[in-house]
């Protein structure tokens, strides 16, 4: 059997937040579905009842903690509370596959250790579903 097209490492990707362009400075991001599954076994050897709840859906962001006007951890800071959308395109190129979302910004912490790249990491609940495509 051959190996399936469409597999490749994350790099040269595209992270855009409310239009403007960022994946020079995030290390990681990620879109995480939540789907809980409920199961009720009855006294009879073959009886189940099973139901799958609603999926609610995460963004996993990290990178790199730069405060200065064309920062990400500065542009979140500053959209704390509000919607902002989300579009990730994990490799650059035309015909490849997107995801867009709407989430609620929060505050991205500051600061960091002695020697070490100042980074965050932060979760951002997702308004509703993500919306997937192809890059035009």
């Amino acid at each position: 059997m051959p190996a399936p097209t469409g597999a490749h490492v994350m790099r040269h990707a595209i992270v855009t937040i409310d239009e403007v362009e960022y994946a020079n400075q995030v290390t990681k991001v990620r879109l995480v579905p939540d789907t809980p599954v409920q199961t009720m076994r009855t006294l009879v050897p073959d009886g189940a009842v099973t139901d799958v709840d609603s999926t609610v859906w995460t963004l996993e962001l990290s990178g790199l903690q730069i405060w200065i006007a064309n920062g990400l951890a500065k542009a979140l800071n500053d959209a704390a509370g509000t919607e902002i959308e989300v579009t990730i395109q994990p490799k650059v190129g035309t015909g490849q596959s997107t995801a867009t979302c709407t989430i609620v910004a929060k505050p991205i912490e500051f600061g960091g250790e002695q020697g070490s790249f100042r980074s965050f990491e932060a979760d951002f609940p997702v308004i509703g579903e993500p919306v997937w495509g192809v890059s035009a």
